[in-house]
């Protein structure tokens, strides 16, 4: 899942993603995000750290904390490396940290080596 406030960007990170051979859902609102993530099986969370409403160190915590999501990759993709930093962003439960615009060939990469959790059932 790529979680963006900048559309246009979303849109953009989703179509290379998608043209790697991932499936790939883009919300912009950090609460529909938690809600899908108590829903859905989802194995990568790619966040914009500067998100209204909720900023992705935030998010990234409460992710950490729903049961179905809590194994997940998280991976940050941010355009405020300096504001927020490697630092925090580890601290508040990311795996993975992109300072924008992200090496594409060093996320499709990382991407291919994270295996898909297993699904119940």
């Amino acid at each position: 899942m790529v979680i963006d406030d900048h559309f246009d960007a979303a849109r953009m990170l989703r179509m290379v993603l998608e043209e790697g051979g991932h499936r790939v859902r883009v919300e912009w609102d950090p609460f529909r995000v938690l809600a899908r993530a108590a829903e859905e099986d989802i194995d990568v969370f790619l966040l914009d750290i500067g998100l209204p409403g909720m900023d992705g160190n935030e998010l990234a915590q409460t992710i950490r904390a729903i049961p179905r999501a809590a194994s997940a990759t998280l991976v940050a993709v941010t355009g405020r490396g300096k504001e927020y930093g490697r630092a925090a962003a580890l601290a508040a439960g990311f795996d993975h940290y992109f300072v924008k615009p992200a090496n594409l060939g060093e996320l499709l990469a990382l991407l291919s080596e994270i295996a898909p959790r297993s699904r119940p059932g």
